[in-house]
C-alpha cells in the first residue's frame, strides 16, 4: 500500500466522473435558485427556499455513510447519477405548470439529498483507493476537482441562463449526469461486506451511535473542530450563500441580464477559490499542521469585513461587486484548506470500517446549520433594506470570534 500510486485507473475514472457530475450539479444549483430569485425578487424567500433544500441533505447523509460502509461505493454513485437526470428531466416536463415555486422547492430539495447521499460514498473510496497514506494528496485532488467543476458550472451557466433561459442549462446538465453514471460503471472500489445487526432501523441506530461515539469520546478534537464548522457554517457560509446572488441581481444597481452574468462570474470566483485552496493544501500538504488549523478559519472571517466597508462607502456598483468577489475568493481560499485538512485528519484518525458513517455523521451535523443560517440571513437582508452592510458586518464579527475559541483548540493539540 505504501508505493501505491496516486493515479491508478480507478481513481482516474472517480475524478473525471467527478468532474462531469460536479459540474452538472454546480450548474443546476446555480440556475434554479437564480431562477427563483428573478421571479420573485426576494431575499426572504430565496433564503427560505435553499434552507428547506438542505433539509435532506441533513436526513440523507447519515444514511449514505451507512449504506457507504455495506454496499459497493461505485454502485452507489451510478444509481444516484442517474436518479439525478431523472429528478432534472421532471422538472424540466413540469415547469410549463402552475405551483413553479413549490416545484422548485421540491427539485432542490431532491438534488441536496441526492448530494448528501452521493458525497459519503466519494470520500470514503478514497483510503480503498490509495491508500491512507496518499489520502491528503487524493483529498486535495478531489476538492481541486470539485472546485474546478463549480468554477466552470457557474461561469458558462450564467452565460448560457442570461442568453438562452432556464431550459438549455437543465438539459446539458441531464447530459452530464448520464455520462457520469456511465463512466462510473467501469470503476473497482475495493468492497467487504459487513454483517447486519439485526432490521434496518436497528442498524441505523448502532451505526450512528457507534459514529458519535468515536467522534466525541475516542477523538474528541473531531467533534470540537466540527462545532466549530458548525459555526461558521451557520454565521458566515450562510451569509455568502445569502447575499452573494441578493447582493449582486436585486441590490448593486445592475441591468438584469448583466446582473446575472457577473452572479455567474462571482460563482466562478468561489470555485476559482475553492480550487486555488485545493490546490494549496496538495502543495503544501506536509506544512499544514493541525495544531494551527484555527489560523485559516481566522483568516476567512477577516476577509467579510471589506466586504461589509465597501457596502457602507463605496457608491459604485462595480467596486463593491469587485471588493465581494476577491473577498468571496479569498475566504474560499483558506476554508477548502482548513476543509481538506479536516478531512484528511479524520480518514488517518478513523478505522477503515467507520470511515463512511463517521464522514456520514461529521457532514449531517455540519450542514444543520446551513438551512438555518440561509433562513436567518434571508430575512436579515430583508429587514435591513438599504443597510445591507449591517448583516456583513455582524457576520464577520461573530465568524471572527468562532475562529479565535477554535484556535486554542487546535493549539493544544
Amino acid at each position: 500500500m505504501k508505493n501505491q500510486k496516486l493515479f491508478s485507473k480507478d481513481f482516474t475514472l472517480v475524478v473525471i466522473g467527478q468532474i462531469v457530475s460536479l459540474f452538472g450539479n454546480a450548474t443546476v444549483r446555480f440556475a434554479l435558485p437564480l431562477y427563483l430569485l428573478n421571479l420573485t425578487g426576494s431575499s426572504a424567500l430565496y433564503g427560505t427556499v435553499t434552507a428547506c433544500a438542505f433539509l435532506p441533505a441533513i436526513l440523507l447523509s447519515p444514511v449514505g455513510g451507512m449504506v457507504a460502509d455495506r454496499v459497493n461505493k461505485r454502485n452507489i454513485m451510478v444509481a444516484l447519477d442517474f436518479f439525478t437526470a431523472a429528478v432534472i428531466l421532471g422538472f424540466t416536463l413540469l415547469m410549463g405548470g402552475g405551483h413553479l415555486i413549490l416545484l422548485l422547492t421540491v427539485t432542490l430539495m431532491l438534488l441536496y439529498g441526492i448530494a448528501g447521499a452521493y458525497q459519503p460514498s466519494v470520500q470514503a473510496s478514497i483510503p480503498a483507493l490509495v491508500g491512507q497514506e496518499r489520502s491528503m494528496e487524493a483529498n486535495s485532488v478531489i476538492n481541486a476537482v470539485s472546485s474546478l467543476a463549480s468554477l466552470i458550472g457557474p461561469v458558462l451557466g450564467g452565460m448560457l441562463y442570461s442568453a438562452y433561459g432556464l431550459e438549455p442549462v437543465l438539459w446539458v446538465c441531464m447530459v452530464c449526469f448520464v455520462l457520469s453514471a456511465v463512466m462510473e460503471i467501469f470503476i473497482r472500489i475495493p468492497f467487504q461486506s459487513q454483517a447486519r445487526e439485526g432490521g434496518v432501523l436497528r442498524t441505523v441506530r448502532a451505526d450512528f451511535a457507534q459514529s458519535a461515539r468515536f467522534i466525541w469520546k475516542d477523538r474528541p478534537v473531531i467533534g470540537k473542530a466540527l462545532l466549530a464548522v458548525c459555526g461558521i457554517n451557520l454565521f458566515l457560509s450562510a451569509m455568502i450563500v445569502v447575499a452573494l446572488p441578493y447582493l449582486v441581481t436585486e441590490v448593486l444597481d445592475f441591468e438584469a441580464a448583466q446582473a446575472n452574468r457577473l452572479y455567474g462570474f462571482a460563482q466562478g470566483a468561489l470555485a476559482a477559490g475553492g480550487l486555488a485552496g485545493g490546490i494549496g493544501a496538495g502543495i503544501f500538504a506536509k506544512r499544514l499542521e493541525v495544531r494551527k488549523a484555527g489560523n485559516l478559519i481566522t483568516a476567512c472571517a477577516v476577509c467579510v469585513f471589506p466586504i461589509g466597508a465597501a457596502l457602507l462607502l463605496s457608491s459604485s456598483a462595480m467596486a463593491a461587486y469587485v471588493v465581494l468577489t476577491l473577498c468571496c475568493f479569498a475566504v474560499m481560499v483558506f476554508s477548502t484548506m482548513f476543509s481538506v485538512q479536516m478531512m484528511s485528519f479524520t480518514q488517518t484518525e478513523t478505522p477503515q470500517n467507520l470511515i463512511g458513517k463517521v464522514i456520514a455523521v461529521i457532514l449531517t451535523v455540519s450542514m444543520c446549520a446551513q438551512p438555518l443560517g440561509n433562513a436567518l440571513y434571508g430575512v436579515l437582508f430583508q429587514v435591513c433594506g438599504g443597510t445591507e452592510y449591517i448583516p456583513v458586518f455582524f457576520s464577520g464579527a461573530v465568524s471572527l470570534a468562532i475562529a479565535l475559541g477554535a484556535g486554542k483548540v487546535f493549539r493544544r493539540l
